[in-house]
């Protein structure tokens, strides 16, 4: 398909780490299709950040619907069907972002993705073993896509004229997916480092979601001289707060990737549980930390991560 006009459908879930590094196909997408109408199938959480992106023309939120939920699935069918797509880049590439290609009708549009007896299929047998980016962009190539970029997130800001304090600061992020919590570095470890950087002159700021808030809540006590942030910064607030930091130290999740992204020097924490050559964090500063166990890494190893940056 060329880059003239005509209607096309992007989707991605999520999650954030994911959305993140899907930042550079998007650009892509967008470049390569410049007159078309693109539509972003994506969830809730990312609604407003895909808006300001300016990458998508319309942005539609998927419910993600349980199976028992006729009604929902019946009114997504209509909607993509009546659409008049005629091109869709699969690039969750899950089990059910891939059973959409059977909502449409014959003829289906052209599709980039996994879906059997799609257009364009990546099927490359390693794919599941390559990293997130290298996956997207060799998918992107086989639908006609090349020259696929490291995300950039020039365009994502934020207000942080009450956040960020007047002294050097340095970001942790102790927080990830409640039901991963192997991929956490202990609290104790948090705030053990987070009383070194405040020794060595430096505000630590505490990053998390409201539903972390008792993590936080605990390295605060561990050191009283960390800002805790929790529930207090959207996407854009972070990646403003990521310009003006430091570094960064934190688990495997969401956030860090907007940090990387942005050039922060930026140490992200694996466990055994995550691979970081699929998963990591994209960006110029990045280095990685991994243990079998999170709980054995020591705190002293995470400080030396940040010798030629913190002083003292």
């Amino acid at each position: 398909m060329s880059s003239g006009g005509g209607e096309i459908l992007v989707i991605k879930h999520g999650a954030l780490g994911d959305f993140m590094l899907s930042m550079g196909p998007f650009a892509a997408i967008r470049a390569h299709h410049e007159r078309a109408r693109i539509t972003l199938l994506t969830t809730r959480p990312f609604e407003e950040t895909a808006r300001r992106s300016g990458y998508f023309d319309r942005i539609w939120c998927d419910s993600r619907a349980s199976a028992w939920n006729v009604a929902a699935w019946l009114g997504l069918c209509w909607r993509l069907r009546s659409a008049g797509f005629s091109r869709v880049y699969d690039l969750q590439t899950s089990r059910r972002s891939s059973a959409y290609y059977r909502y449409f009708a014959q003829p289906r549009p052209e599709w980039s993705g996994i879906a059997r007896g799609c257009s364009h299929p990546h099927a490359n047998p390693k794919r599941d073993a390559m990293h997130t980016v290298a996956r997207q962009r060799e998918q992107l190539a086989i639908a006609g896509i090349d020259g696929v970029q490291e995300a950039d997130l020039s365009w994502l800001d934020g207000d942080i004229s009450a956040l960020a304090p007047e002294a050097p600061y340095i970001l942790l992020i102790p927080g990830g997916s409640a039901h991963r919590p192997e991929k956490r570095w202990p609290a104790r470890s948090y705030g053990e480092l987070a009383s070194l950087l405040a020794e060595a002159g430096y505000v630590p700021l505490l990053l998390g979601a409201a539903a972390e808030n008792a993590i936080l809540a605990e390295i605060n006590a561990l050191c009283p001289a960390a800002r805790n942030l929790c529930g207090r910064t959207d996407f854009g607030q972070i990646a403003a707060l990521a310009r003006g930091a430091a570094a960064a130290v934190g688990n495997d999740t969401g956030p860090m990737h907007i940090i990387a992204a942005l050039g922060c020097a930026a140490t992200v924490l694996f466990s055994g549980a995550s691979d970081p050559a699929l998963t990591a964090p994209n960006g110029p500063a990045v280095r990685l930390l991994q243990r079998p166990r999170l709980a054995d890494l020591a705190v002293a190893d995470v400080r030396a991560s940040l010798t030629n940056i913190v002083r003292g």
